[in-house]
């Protein structure tokens, strides 16, 4: 039953449940971005080349045969993916930055002066009393 409780434990925690929901915030952000590169990005760069459907543009290393399919190096799909990442990191990287430069002005708030605890009171007075003994 030990196990059973301490992964409830771990389940529950805030952190997990942040993971998750950031997990699938990003997959859905990775869509996007994707049909952003494909749909909005690429096709302006393939009338530059010509007219070509650049996702189509590849290579092919052995013709398709009665048997076999096509074998082929997809370079165009692999620039798009390049793309893709490329602006996910710029993205991700300056929402991080934002996030980062937040929680230091957090940081450097001045935090009011708080009133000093009994125990510090009587420290303080103890301190006192062995100062006027010498």
């Amino acid at each position: 039953m030990g196990i059973i409780k301490e992964y409830k434990k771990f389940a529950v925690k805030g952190n997990v449940l942040d993971m998750a929901v950031g997990i699938v915030i990003g997959i859905a952000f990775g869509k996007i971005i994707s049909s952003f590169v494909a749909d909005i990005i690429m096709p302006p760069i393939g009338i530059l080349l010509a007219g070509v459907d650049f996702t189509a543009l590849s290579f092919i290393i052995k013709k398709a045969t009665v048997d076999n399919p096509e074998v082929t190096i997809n370079l165009g799909k692999f620039i798009q993916t390049i793309i893709d990442f490329f602006i996910l990191s710029v993205v991700l990287f300056g929402a991080i930055k934002g996030m980062n430069n937040f929680k230091r002005k957090e940081e450097a708030a001045p935090k009011p002066p708080q009133a000093p605890s009994n125990q510090e009171i009587i420290l303080g007075e103890i301190r006192d009393l062995l100062k006027e003994r010498d």
